[in-house]
This record gives structure tokens, C-alpha cells and sequence, in this order.
């Protein structure tokens, strides 16, 4: 049972950052690294620095 919910959470976060990293310059690959928490961490910050460029421009 933990194993569904574990798949259904990675669903949920691995979808949107299928969409969003492209934005960002990302390969969308790198979404697969949001199975795990640290990674979505990790890829949430690394979006941020883009975002940061991006702004600076």
C-alpha cells in the first residue's frame, strides 16, 4: 500500500516538472530526479537560479 502512495506522489510532482523545466533551460529529463524529496528540492532550487538569470537577463 505505501508503494501506491509513494508512485501517486511521484506522479503528481514528476508531471509538472516535465512542463516547467523546459521553461527554464532544463532538459526535462532531469524531472525523473523528483522521485526522491531532495531532488525536487534540489530541482526547485536550481529553477530558481535560472529564474534569477532569467531576470537579469
Amino acid at each position: 500500500m505505501g508503494s501506491i502512495w509513494w508512485l501517486i506522489i511521484g506522479l503528481v510532482t514528476i508531471i509538472p516538472m516535465l512542463k516547467l523545466l523546459p521553461f527554464f533551460g532544463i532538459n526535462k529529463y532531469w524531472a525523473l530526479v523528483s522521485i526522491l524529496p531532495v531532488g525536487t528540492i534540489a530541482l526547485l532550487w536550481w529553477m530558481s537560479i535560472k529564474l534569477q538569470e532569467l531576470e537579469k537577463g
